[in-house]
C-alpha cells in the first residue's frame, strides 16, 4: 500500500478497492484514472474525471511503458474484474501506486458519479437482437 491511497478503500486480496466517491475525489488531487474496458465498451459511457488513459486490457502488455510509474493509478472496467487482473499484472511490471475502482463504471454510475455519453454510441432497436448504435 502506498502513502497517497493509505486513508482511502479497502486492502483485500493484496490491493487496495476504493468506492467512485473515493476515486472520483483521489483523481481531483492527482490520480490518474486507467480504464482498462475494451473499446467497444467504451465508445458510449466514459468516465469523467480530470485524467482518464484508455488502454483495454488485452493491450497492456504491449503499451505498459507507456503508463506513468511516476503517478497514482486507479484501474477501472465496466464491474471491476478485469482492473483486477490489470492490477496485479502491473504490480510484476513494477508499477506501486495502484489501486482498483471496486464495481467499476457500473457502481460509478450508479452512484452518480460523473460520466460523459456519447449519443451516438447510444444503442437503438426494437429488441435487445437487434439493437445498433445510433450513427
Amino acid at each position: 500500500m502506498t502513502d497517497f491511497f493509505k486513508d482511502y478503500g479497502i486492502f483485500s486480496n493484496g490491493m487496495i478497492n476504493l468506492s467512485a466517491r473515493e476515486t472520483v475525489l483521489l483523481c481531483s488531487k492527482g490520480a490518474v484514472l486507467l480504464d482498462v474496458r475494451r473499446d467497444f465498451m467504451n465508445s458510449y459511457k466514459m468516465f469523467d474525471v480530470a485524467e482518464v488513459i484508455y488502454c483495454p486490457y488485452d493491450t497492456i502488455k504491449q503499451t505498459i511503458s507507456l503508463l506513468p510509474k511516476d503517478k497514482p493509478l486507479i484501474i477501472a472496467d465496466a464491474v471491476g474484474l478485469h482492473s483486477k487482473e490489470v492490477l496485479l499484472q502491473l504490480t510484476q511490471y513494477g508499477f506501486a501506486n495502484l489501486a482498483n475502482l471496486a464495481g467499476g463504471i457500473v457502481d460509478w454510475e450508479s452512484d452518480g458519479q460523473p460520466i460523459k455519453i456519447d449519443k451516438n454510441f447510444e444503442l437503438n432497436g426494437a429488441c435487445v437482437c437487434r439493437l445498433r448504435p445510433r450513427k
